[in-house]
């Protein structure tokens, strides 16, 4: 992944694609399927921390079910600040924990000593903001997907401003956009006429969750992509790619 997107070549499907979200704690795969569709990726870290939201936190598969890893950070008296300015609560060890619940979560999965190494340093770094972390671990896992050549962007750098919709089409237009590849969350608040009088099609992304096999019992969708690397390894990106179900390959 490149840190700043320029021109582009287009995609295979002609035109441009652009795709637009916000940071995340060791995303899920739906994640890295946008990144795989998009020409451009932009990571929208200038907009407000949701607290309960994915920005420091994600599910990963234990013996005991489904377990939460949550980065601790600092809002008291920080009530709407940017993704990008969320403050670690470095007081907590936990990256210690997160760390211990891999090991005992993955230790005997297929590819678990061929991930752990890489993710472990990361977990050893003393991290100050939480946008740093979730972007080394963007940056590692899309690697590990032959997905790194990607055009990446952070909305920080671009100079703009206005409200969602039109902020979101303002990025689109900077990057010369063809196609806004969104996820399906915001079809209820986006403007799609907007963009189609601007000659940017809205592409819904329409993900569906593949199953692969995973330990610890009943198949569970929905969780750091971590669970995919340490069960599946090298055939990650194959089956991440099995979610997209009649949409095309931009």
């Amino acid at each position: 992944m490149s840190g700043t997107a320029g021109s582009t070549t287009g995609s295979s499907a002609g035109g441009t694609t652009v795709a637009v979200l916000q940071p995340g704690y060791l995303p899920w795969l739906g994640f890295f399927d946008q990144l795989d569709r998009a020409d451009i990726f932009v990571i929208y870290d200038d907009v407000a921390f949701d607290k309960q939201g994915w920005r420091n936190r994600n599910r990963i598969k234990t013996k005991q079910g489904i377990q939460w890893l949550t980065v601790p950070v600092v809002t008291a008296g920080r009530l709407g600040q940017p993704n990008n300015e969320v403050r670690i609560d470095r007081h907590q060890p936990w990256q210690r924990k997160h760390l211990r619940s891999l090991k005992e979560a993955y230790a005997r999965a297929p590819a678990f000593d061929q991930f752990i190494g890489p993710i472990e340093a990361i977990l050893s770094k003393d991290w100050d903001l939480l946008i740093d972390v979730d972007m080394a671990f963007i940056y590692l896992f899309a690697r590990w997907l032959g997905l790194d050549e990607t055009a990446v962007a952070r909305s920080s750098t671009l100079g703009i401003g206005q409200s969602r919709n039109e902020r979101l089409l303002a990025i689109c237009q900077r990057f010369g956009a063809t196609r806004y590849l969104s996820g399906n969350a915001a079809q209820a608040y986006l403007d799609e006429q907007l963009f189609r009088e601007k000659g940017i099609e809205v592409v819904w992304q329409n993900y569906n969750h593949p199953v692969y096999e995973q330990l610890h019992g009943e198949f569970e969708p929905f969780l750091s992509i971590v669970d995919l690397f340490f069960n599946c390894g090298d055939g990650a990106l194959e089956i991440l790619r099995k979610g997209r179900v009649g949409a095309a390959h931009y």
